[in-house]
């Protein structure tokens, strides 16, 4: 995330209407104790109490400046890297000190503009500047806008809840493939729900969940309760049907952190969230090539040495897990029991209209948006579903209550078109690219096969209750991105030895099914 950078792609099926999660809400709405009326007021009205917590910032939102970095010269590369995760490090403090300060807020109307907003705005336009300097002086050319991107905003509660706005327009699904374009947008249909039960100190949150950062009622929907939303595309004569399926466990030895050694190479904690890891058993921040062919893997196969990994979940039932003290966990956020997939399907499978390349070695492949709560859902490739229900409802900015009997499902499509050159992009978007709605790939761009993930939970179903959701479960996430449904994401490194890649691609186009 030359040719046009904006990310196309349909998920695997369209987002649930957020009608449905009116159903799921089933009339309540948010209901705490005013925080911002005196003791002798009398204001018992819920949809007062509504008004005056949708009005109360609820998070930062601030413009991502690595998605407009297209072109950084190899020696500022990682540079700019680790200035983009003192972007990240800079919300995420912020963030902090907004959730810290309701009193302060309540006391004083400029208080979140004036202590929080401006000092935040100050800090990124000096770390833009070291971008700008870092890029300059190998030579590489900077464009000057960038700098209009340090102004960060506040969101309201209601400009933050699941449902409305970002319609994703023409789902396809076949096999995994996904096709056609996203138009997506910001969520802010205005449903709100019930506070933390744990929010600090008198303070109570208005966005919901165990650590006051979500998710909130609005964030789940009863999935018995959406119209059938998944379509599948057609495929052509010269369509590769073949598949690969490696297994790599679903990570029971606990082989977790908080790096992203993708996006922040040699930053510890970049991620800020925790990542289950299966395959390549050496990946952190500070990994390099030659550490990943040294890692060892979990996969059976064991020339697969490739990385695959992603944002744990977890259930936010008052419990905590190891990480709750801890960068990434608890400090930020993320907090709750984490769960092991009870199942984890790797599978690689082919192109609708044409043959595969091989993936070549150290490809790098970020999919989904882990910040779409506030860059909107141009770039959001999250699937959420329940077993008995995935070939009929794929939902994307809500999380899925399932009938009893019926687990969750979390679905990743990765990108299958690779533009013949690079193993990574400035924005580790532009090298790939979805196909189009009808399973093409943009000129100058090649079909590789689609590496496709499929991870069961067994989770007790969620309850909505008078607005207010009970034993919620959720991804982690920046701690200001409030744990939306939508900002799931998945990251893969390709790495193999034994001439494997070679291998799967020629499964995929002689229609084997192989393992």
């Amino acid at each position: 995330m030359g040719r046009n950078t904006r990310k196309r792609r349909t998920p695997l099926a369209t987002k649930a209407i957020a009608a449905s999660a009116a159903l799921a809400l089933g009339g309540g709405g948010l209901i705490w104790a005013n925080f911002y009326a005196s003791a002798h007021e009398r204001n018992n009205s819920a949809q007062n109490y509504t008004k005056a917590a949708t009005a109360t910032a609820a998070t930062i939102s601030c413009p991502d400046v690595g998605q407009k970095l297209t072109n950084v010269p190899a020696k500022a590369q990682q540079g700019v890297a680790t200035e983009l995760a003192n972007l990240d490090k800079q919300i995420t403090e912020a963030y902090a000190r907004l959730a810290s300060t309701r009193q302060a807020q309540s006391n004083d109307p400029g208080f979140v503009q004036n202590a929080i907003i401006g000092p935040l705005k100050e800090k990124r336009g000096a770390t833009i500047d070291r971008i700008r300097i870092d890029i300059q002086r190998v030579g590489g050319t900077f464009d000057s806008s960038l700098s209009q991107l340090a102004a960060c905003t506040t969101l309201t509660a209601d400009q933050t809840t699941a449902g409305g706005g970002g319609q994703n327009n023409g789902g396809q699904n076949n096999g995994g493939q996904n096709n056609g374009q996203n138009n997506g947008g910001q969520n802010n249909n205005g449903n709100t729900a019930a506070p933390s039960a744990s929010a600090s100190a008198g303070q109570p949150s208005n966005i919901g969940g165990q650590a006051g950062n979500g998710p909130v009622a609005a964030d789940f929907v009863d999935i018995t309760k959406v119209q059938a939303n998944v379509k599948k595309t057609r495929r052509t004569a010269a369509a590769s049907t073949g598949t690969f399926t490696t297994r790599c466990g679903v990570n029971a030895n606990k082989n977790h952190n908080t790096d992203n050694v993708i996006v922040a190479p040699g930053v510890a904690n970049g991620a800020h969230h925790l990542h289950d890891y299966v395959g390549n058993q050496k990946v952190n921040a500070f990994s390099t090539n030659d550490t990943f062919l040294q890692g060892g893997t979990s996969c059976q196969n064991k020339n697969d040495l490739s990385s695959y990994y992603w944002p744990v979940v977890r259930v936010q039932d008052g419990t905590q897990d190891f990480d709750q003290n801890a960068d990434g966990g608890g400090k930020e956020g993320n907090v709750g029991k984490i769960l092991t997939p009870v199942s984890a399907q790797i599978k690689y499978v082919g192109s609708a209209t044409s043959k595969v390349v091989a993936m070549p070695q150290f490809l790098r492949i970020i999919t989904g948006d882990a910040k779409t709560t506030t860059n909107g859902l141009a770039n959001a490739n999250a699937h959420w579903s329940c077993t008995g229900f995935e070939n009929k409802v794929q939902l994307t900015t809500q999380y899925p209550i399932c009938p009893q009997g019926s687990n969750v499902v979390r679905t990743f499509a990765f990108q299958s078109c690779w533009d013949g050159q690079n193993v990574d992009s400035a924005n580790h978007r532009t090298h790939v690219a979805f196909a189009d709605a009808n399973g093409n790939c943009a000129n100058g761009f090649k079909a590789i096969p689609q590496l496709t993930m499929r991870l069961v939970y067994k989770i007790t179903p969620p309850v909505i209750q008078n607005g207010a959701v009970k034993n919620a479960f959720a991804v982690d996430g920046f701690p200001d991105q409030l744990h939306k449904a939508a900002t799931d994401h998945d990251d893969f490194i390709s790495v193999t030895t034994g001439n494997l890649a070679a291998k799967i691609a020629n499964c995929v186009n002689t229609g084997q099914r192989c393992q």
